[in-house]
């Protein structure tokens, strides 16, 4: 006996659009490229995204990145940063002062720098698996 709401599914899911390479999408918002063409810009800012793709016009005002990358930024952080300290204080014992010195300015160079790339590959898994209209 045929089900027709079986076919019906597998006629949707068919119909629905494949997803987009991932670990390419993935590397180009790393380099703060297009996800689509890998050659556009993808901020006009440090982390304010452009409205389109100047190269290919893929539209980037679907990205819903929020506060994903700042967490993503702290946690790698403080797991890096964390673990070097711990291993320069051991092995060279100095100045608390001068630790923390030393560390504090680690941590905001090491999340300055990490979070617009994060950021670039949230888009790019975004874009990717077709999320949020892209």
């Amino acid at each position: 006996m045929h089900d027709p709401s079986t076919s019906q599914i597998s006629t949707a899911l068919s119909d629905a659009p494949a997803d987009r390479p991932l670990w390419p999408a993935i590397q180009r918002g790393w380099r703060q490229r297009c996800p689509a063409c890998g050659r556009g810009r993808l901020f006009r800012g440090y982390l304010k995204l452009r409205p389109s793709c100047a190269l290919c016009g893929e539209d980037f005002s679907h990205a819903r990145a929020d506060d994903g990358p700042a967490y993503l930024a702290i946690l790698i952080t403080a797991k890096v940063v964390g673990t070097a300290m711990l291993a320069v204080y051991t092995a060279w014992p100095m100045d608390p002062l001068l630790l923390a010195v030393i560390f504090c300015v680690a941590a905001t160079a090491m999340a300055l720098y990490l979070l617009p790339r994060l950021k670039g590959v949230i888009v790019g898994i975004q874009w990717a698996k077709r999320m949020h209209g892209f």
